[in-house]
C-alpha cells in the first residue's frame, strides 16, 4: 500500500503545508499548517480515515498563523516545535536528532537555525521538509526574530547539503510556482549558496533590505501561543 503524501498551498502567504500518513495504521502528521485551512485539513483527514497524531512547526512563523491549537483541540494531536523556538505551548520541543514516530514511519529532526534560532527541518524517507531555512533557489531571510546569516549558512551547508543529492527538498514557502527541488540541484544552482562562501553569503543577506512581513505583528504572538489565542475555525471551512 502506498504511503500517503499531500502538499497544500496557501495563496495568501505562499505557504506549503504537508500531510504525511502511514496507510497501515492511519496515523498522520501535518507540517506547517495554516489556520485558515484547518477545516479543509480536518475534512481530508475524515475522508481518508486518518488520525492526526502530530502537528509540526518548522519555526515560529511571521507571515501566517498556525492551525496547531485548533487541530490539537479537534483531533487530540500533539504539537511539536524546535526547542529554541520559544513556543512554550508546544507538547514536544524537539532538538537535533529527535525522532517523531507515526505508525510505522519516523521523521528525524534536523536543527537548521539561522532564519530564526528555533528553525528545524524534518527528514522523512527520501525527502526533507526545510521550512524557511532552504527554499527553492533561495533561503530564509535573517534580519529579524534573532536571525543570523552565518548560522544559516552553516545549517544549510553542514547539515542539509550533507544529505544525499537525490534527497527531495520540500520548502515552507515558494513565490514562483515551484513545488519541489532536490539537494543536488540546490547545491549546484541556488543563487544564494552555489557560488558564495560564508562571508559573501553574509554580505548578500545583509544587503537584501526587505520590508517586514505584513502579518508579523499578529502572527508572531499568536504562533508563540501555538495559535490558541485565535478563535477555533469551523471544521466545515476550507
Amino acid at each position: 500500500m502506498s504511503l500517503i503524501f499531500r502538499q497544500f498551498f496557501d495563496q495568501d502567504s505562499c505557504t506549503y503545508t504537508y500531510l504525511l500518513a502511514d496507510p497501515l495504521t492511519a496515523d498522520a502528521v501535518l507540517i506547517d499548517s495554516v489556520r485558515e485551512h484547518t477545516g479543509g485539513y480536518y475534512a481530508l483527514l475524515e475522508e481518508l480515515g486518518l488520525q492526526l497524531r502530530w502537528v509540526l512547526e518548522t519555526h515560529v512563523h511571521a507571515d501566517h498563523i498556525t492551525g496547531a491549537a485548533a487541530l490539537r483541540e479537534m483531533t487530540g494531536a500533539q504539537t511539536v516545535t524546535g526547542d529554541m523556538a520559544g513556543a512554550e505551548c508546544a507538547d514536544v520541543k524537539a532538538s537535533h536528532g529527535t525522532v517523531i514516530a507515526f505508525g510505522g514511519e519516523v521523521l528525524r529532526v534536523i536543527a537548521t537555525p539561522g532564519h530564526t534560532p528555533g528553525c528545524v527541518s524534518y527528514r522523512w524517507r527520501d525527502r526533507v521538509f526545510t521550512g524557511d531555512a532552504l527554499l527553492i533557489g533561495g533561503c530564509g531571510r535573517t534580519d529579524f526574530q534573532g536571525g543570523d546569516a552565518g548560522t544559516l549558512y552553516d545549517s544549510i551547508t553542514q547539515r542539509l547539503f550533507c544529505l544525499p543529492d537525490e534527497t527531495l527538498v520540500y520548502p515552507g514557502h515558494d513565490y514562483n510556482g515551484h513545488r519541489v527541488s532536490c539537494i543536488g540541484q540546490e547545491k549546484a544552482t541556488n543563487p544564494r549558496l552555489a557560488t558564495l562562501d560564508r562571508e559573501a553569503f553574509i554580505a548578500r543577506m545583509a544587503a537584501l533590505k526587505l520590508p517586514p512581513p505584513r502579518a508579523i505583528d499578529t502572527a508572531l504572538p499568536a504562533n508563540q501561543a501555538c495559535g490558541k489565542e485565535m478563535e477555533l475555525i469551523d471544521v466545515q471551512g476550507v
